[in-house]
C-alpha cells in the first residue's frame, strides 16, 4: 500500500501532478497518482459520479489515505458517502469540489458554446468565441465529457457530507476563485472529523505554480493525520 493515493481535479494535463509525486518521494511520501478517465486516461465515455465511484473503490485499497483535488476530492467524499467513513483511513481534501451551488456564468457558457458550435471550425472565430466564455472547462471539453461535467455537477445536489467521520485534513487557497474559500468553509463544517488550513495567496491550481511547495504542504498534513491515528 502506498502512503498516499492522489486524484487529480479537472485537467487534461497531468504532468505537473506526476512531479509532485517526485517532490513527494524526495520527502519521503510514497503516492501514487491515479489518472482520471476521461481527463487523465482516454475515455470515450459519458462517466456519472458512481463510475467514478467504482474506479476509485477498484484503485484504492482499503483504509489507505487520499488526496483529491477538486473533482477528485468529489469523487473521494461520494466514496466516503456510499461506502462508509472507514473505507479510507484519512482524507486530504485541495480545494475540492462537492458544494452545490448554482453558476450564471456556467449556464451562459453552456448556451453560448450550443449556439456557436456551427461557427467554430473557423479558428479566428473559435478564438473569440473561447474569449468570450473565458475558454471555460465546459467550453474546452469533448462532448461526452461536457455530459460528464454535468453529472458532476449536478451530483453535488444529492452529497450529504454530514455523516463522513473520517479524519478530513482541508487544505484551501485564500484566493481561489473556481471553488471559493466560503465552499471549503462550508466543507470544514459539514465534515465533523476536519481540520481547515487555509493557504494565503494560492488560487484553484497552486500544483501549477509551485509542485515543491504544495508537495511539502501535503506532507505535512499527511504527518497530521499519522499523528492523529497513532
Amino acid at each position: 500500500m502506498k502512503d498516499l493515493y492522489i486524484i487529480h481535479g479537472w485537467t487534461y494535463n497531468v504532468k505537473p501532478w506526476e512531479s509532485v509525486i517526485v517532490d513527494l518521494g524526495a520527502l519521503g511520501v510514497n503516492a501514487e497518482l491515479l489518472k482520471v478517465p476521461g481527463l487523465g486516461e482516454p475515455s470515450d465515455k459519458v462517466w456519472t459520479i458512481e463510475d467514478y465511484v467504482a474506479w476509485a473503490d477498484a484503485k484504492i485499497p482499503h483504509g489507505a489515505v487520499a488526496l483529491g483535488h477538486s473533482n477528485g476530492g468529489r469523487i473521494l467524499l461520494n466514496l466516503l458517502a456510499q461506502h462508509g467513513s472507514d473505507r479510507l483511513g484519512g482524507l486530504i481534501l485541495l480545494d475540492s469540489a462537492g458544494i452545490y451551488e448554482e453558476s450564471n456564468k456556467r449556464n451562459i457558457a453552456k448556451k453560448l458554446s450550443k449556439t456557436f458550435a456551427p461557427l467554430k471550425k473557423n479558428p479566428l472565430i473559435r478564438k473569440a468565441v473561447h474569449k468570450v466564455l473565458g475558454a471555460s472547462d465546459y467550453d474546452k471539453a469533448p462532448e461526452n465529457m461536457k455530459q460528464t461535467l454535468d453529472n458532476m455537477i449536478n451530483s453535488d445536489k444529492e452529497l450529504d457530507c454530514s455523516k463522513i467521520t473520517t479524519k478530513t485534513q482541508i487544505i484551501w487557497g485564500s484566493d481561489d476563485t473556481i471553488t471559493p474559500l466560503r465552499q471549503g468553509k462550508k466543507l470544514h463544517e459539514q465534515l465533523a472529523n476536519s481540520e481547515l488550513c487555509v493557504k494565503e495567496g494560492w488560487r484553484h491550481s497552486h500544483y501549477l505554480t509551485s509542485t515543491k511547495e504544495l508537495a511539502a504542504e501535503i506532507a505535512k498534513q499527511l504527518e497530521k493525520l499519522r499523528s492523529q491515528t497513532t
